[in-house]
């Protein structure tokens, strides 16, 4: 799966964490790979190996200066593409320099994301093109934040949408809910298409249907919309949310999330999306100053126990805090042969299969699906309430295509 994973451009860090041309680097670890992420004079980023090629010196500590990072060891200073630009160490006339690069990867940035293909240059696809790229800054909060397992748990949460009105119910009341299967648990519909699938969750609900459109897009890209024509506070705006599940080796993940207006014509307030991070549990005052979450594993998360017996079902604070406390739990590389999926494991099981498919077709040296981001540019999630008896698809064919 790492080979097939180098098939797709995939975000390496937030725009954010390179602020100024000339900056400090930055340490990114990939796919198994530790790397530094530079902005250059130009204020183009540059991603390349962690380590000189001259004795393996740690790049962290290099000078970035005039459109290059320098080792401090030697001095010898590499461009954003990986060449050797000056070799103070060697005779003026020695043409050293020219036989030696650093491992550089390509780097393109777009929706608050600086993100890099780490695949062969001849399978190289455009760089993304998804709505939520093309949506403009002042429409748009991107974020991040360091899950403690494998990309896959993180992933198989994220498709799963018979959870979230179990396990994310912030008032269980008299818990009759748990035995209301229409409205608790989805119907769910699914169709593969040329980025992964979209899944349709139905609940039905006494006076009306409740439908979430979701879109996977492989190899690890939920979107899914917020929901519409509710009573809510006053100034909501409707918006789209996703994440992306990004390997950093086998054991920990890179969650970049991303929110944007629903509306081209109106931009995302910025308290409201700090509002929508904090109710996630990934807030400024959730996040120590390298992504992690404050409430983990080791403190069991700050479980509130007489929370949970009075007024939501876990007792933990944050819907993603609660998904992280349920899928880091499951251990670093949970063991899926004692599994036993159900009927609304459709989306988890369509999933899986797709990444098989992906893994054999590149080792046939095809490109997996969805690989060409343009396939996925103009699809919307969308989140919705409408009347009893209405078929979806015609109620909400609009909302399904993207605005921007």
């Amino acid at each position: 799966m790492g080979e097939a994973f180098r098939r797709y451009w995939i975000p390496a860090l937030l725009s954010e964490e390179l602020a100024e041309p000339d900056g400090a680097p930055v340490r990114v670890r990939l796919l198994h790979e530790d790397l530094i992420a530079f902005r250059d004079t130009e204020g183009r980023v540059g991603i390349v190996d962690a380590y000189c090629p001259h004795r393996r010196a740690p790049m962290f500590f290099g000078r970035n200066e005039e459109c290059g990072l320098r080792c401090v060891y030697h001095g010898w200073k590499f461009d954003r593409d990986g060449a050797c630009v000056d070799m103070p160490s060697e005779p003026p006339d020695s043409l050293f320099k020219t036989k030696v690069t650093i491992k550089a990867y390509p780097a393109w940035e777009g929706g608050g994301f600086v993100w890099t293909y780490m695949g062969p240059r001849e399978t190289m696809p455009p760089p993304p093109d998804f709505e939520f790229v093309r949506a403009p800054a002042s429409h748009r909060h991107p974020s991040k934040t360091l899950e403690e397992c494998n990309w896959l748990q993180a992933l198989d949460g994220g498709v799963d949408s018979s959870h979230a009105t179990i396990m994310h119910n912030m008032d269980i009341g008299d818990r009759s809910w748990l035995r209301d299967f229409e409205a608790t648990v989805p119907r769910l519909e699914l169709e593969r298409t040329p980025y992964g699938f979209w899944y349709a969750g139905t609940r039905v609900l006494p006076d009306h249907q409740w439908v979430r459109v979701y879109h996977y897009v492989m190899p690890s890209i939920q979107m899914r919309g917020t929901i519409l024509g509710r009573d809510l506070q006053p100034g909501y705006l409707p918006r789209v949310d996703g994440h992306l599940w990004i390997p950093i080796d086998d054991e920990t993940t890179w969650v970049f999330n991303f929110m944007y207006s629903h509306d081209p014509q109106t931009p995302l307030p910025r308290e409201q999306a700090l509002g929508a991070e904090t109710s996630a549990g990934r807030g400024p005052d959730d996040l120590t100053p390298d992504y992690r979450s404050k409430r983990n594993a080791r403190n069991e998360y700050m479980i509130d126990r007489t929370l949970q017996k009075t007024k939501t079902f876990t007792g933990i604070t944050g819907v993603n805090t609660q998904d992280f406390a349920l899928q880091e739990g499951m251990g670093p590389i949970v063991d899926r042969s004692k599994e036993h999926l159900g009927t609304t494991d459709r989306a988890v099981i369509a999933m899986r299969q797709l990444l098989l498919e992906a893994t054999r077709a590149v080792e046939r040296g095809e490109m997996p699906r969805g690989a060409d981001p343009t396939v996925a540019r103009n699809v919307r999630p969308v989140d919705h309430r409408i009347p009893l008896g209405l078929d979806w698809r015609t109620a909400l064919k609009d909302e399904l295509v993207a605005r921007y």
